[in-house]
């Protein structure tokens, strides 16, 4: 009985010391259920000898990147860029300026675009998007993000991600997951910042992709952007996205809105342990509080199904102790 005694002792230290290791890991999360969920899910799949355990190659794991891994309001960052493109664009050449959706971007005038509809909102995009060499769209994307500032919060957008999520991915990396963004933003857009923001390499950026073609520019070989839209990472196009670039379902998604639904829906009907997981802003005083009635960020359908499914909703203004880096 003694020696059992000596044993049980060490082992309740260590684990102890795990469970402090473990919050270590996310120290921006407040203590709560969210936190443990996490913990709980991810621990379990990584522990060789657990019933849940996961290996290695299927520790897949995919996040939205607007409302999600940053902020998105009051429109997201990538329609500003283009709306500051298009006053550069109009202002170089007059003619530049040829339909009512152009019209508004050039004057800076973001209601006037997204009062009309998807439609005004893909003219925009594409007008200010295309026309240049992949590299060079990066290299302006770059630019761009070093100097631009948020209308309301002055900080550079790229201040503006979420110090809990970045967290979260780090400690998803150190458990053996193999981190995307699978995002409804331009897939070239993203891949300019990702990896020095976020620490996901370009190649694990899924998203909407424009029209592309191959040409030989000044005896260079190139991909070009091309006007037109190609394919939506939204909603249902989520799920299409990561079977035809990764070719597994992911365990763990991470999202906020309506257009996350279907990601979250295709990824936990798998077989074996899933776990998903949606951002509420909820914080007007550190971010912005928003939900159900949201022109951005619309998290309507995919908050009641998570309250019927299980999904861990994270409470922005509960169950973060800090929004954004320091």
């Amino acid at each position: 009985m003694r020696t059992l005694r000596r044993g049980i002792v060490p082992l309740a230290a260590m684990v102890l010391w795990s469970a402090s290791a473990f919050a270590a890991d996310l120290p921006s999360w407040s203590e709560g259920p969210a936190k443990a969920a996490i913990v709980d899910f991810v621990e379990s799949v990584t522990t060789d000898g657990d019933a849940r355990f996961v290996p290695p190659e299927d520790r897949i794991a995919v996040f939205d990147n607007d409302g999600t891994l940053w902020s998105e309001q009051p429109v997201y960052f990538q329609f500003i860029f283009a709306l500051e493109k298009a006053q550069k664009l109009a202002a170089a050449d007059p003619a530049w300026v040829s339909t009512p959706a152009l019209k508004a971007a050039a004057a800076g005038d973001a209601k006037g675009v997204l009062a009309g509809g998807e439609e005004a909102l893909l003219e925009v995009v594409t007008a200010t998007h295309s026309g240049m060499t992949v590299p060079a769209f990066t290299a302006e994307v770059a630019d761009w993000l070093a100097t631009a500032k948020h209308p309301t919060t002055g900080r550079l957008y790229t201040e503006m991600v979420f110090q809990p999520m970045l967290e979260l991915l780090d400690y998803l990396r150190a458990k053996d997951f193999d981190v995307y963004i699978v995002s409804g933003g331009g897939v070239d857009f993203m891949r300019a910042f990702a990896e020095d923001t976020y620490g996901i390499p370009p190649e694990n950026v899924i998203g909407s992709l424009g029209n592309a073609r191959f040409e030989m520019v000044d005896g260079v070989p190139q991909v070009m952007k091309d006007p037109g839209i190609a394919f939506i990472d939204d909603k249902g196009g989520k799920p299409v996205g990561i079977a035809r670039h990764i070719g597994r379902r992911p365990i763990f998604v991470g999202g906020n809105s309506d257009g996350d639904l279907a990601m979250a829906q295709w990824s936990t009907a798998g077989d074996g342990p899933r776990f998903a997981l949606f951002v509420h802003h909820t914080d007007a005083e550190r971010e912005f509080a928003y939900d159900r009635e949201s022109h951005i960020g619309k998290l309507d359908k995919a908050l009641d199904e998570a309250a019927a499914n299980g999904w861990t909703v994270v409470d922005m203004a509960k169950d973060w102790k800090a929004v954004w880096p320091e």
